[in-house]
């Protein structure tokens, strides 16, 4: 299971769970946590996908995967899963039959002191002004 394209799925958790959720609130961390995962075992990945509550069979979802240029959806946790998607039973068994593989990093999430929350807080209620905290 090398080398394969990878879309990451983040979950968009509203800001106002910054202090309850700060690992789903955090989609920079989400991608990252995927994309150290990723790295590891020699996978690119092709797209990083950031959503909140979204239907399985959104066709956003799906668009790469029917193109060709996705084999493997990775999220770095069941709960970014579950925050990102309506029903994870229903996209785990739409990507079986579509064949694609679904994956969760399941790396240790990082422990959030005020300092983090407080960056995080402020590259995501900046982004209006251009800045999304690179």
């Amino acid at each position: 299971m090398s080398g394969l394209r990878v879309a990451t799925i983040a979950s968009l958790t509203p800001l106002e769970e910054l202090d309850r959720q700060p690992f789903l609130v955090d989609t920079r961390g989400q991608q990252t946590m995927c994309a150290h995962w990723a790295a590891a075992r020699g996978h690119t990945i092709t797209r990083q996908l950031v959503f909140y509550g979204l239907r399985p069979d959104h066709p956003g979802l799906w668009t790469d995967v029917d193109e060709g240029g996705v084999d493997l959806f990775l999220a770095a946790s069941e709960r970014v899963l579950a925050s990102a998607l309506t029903s994870v039973a229903d996209f785990a068994a739409e990507c079986a039959r579509r064949e694609v593989l679904l994956v969760t990093a399941d790396l240790e999430e990082p422990v959030y002191d005020a300092s983090m929350k407080a960056d995080v807080h402020r590259r995501l209620s900046m982004p209006t002004a251009g800045y999304d905290g690179c």
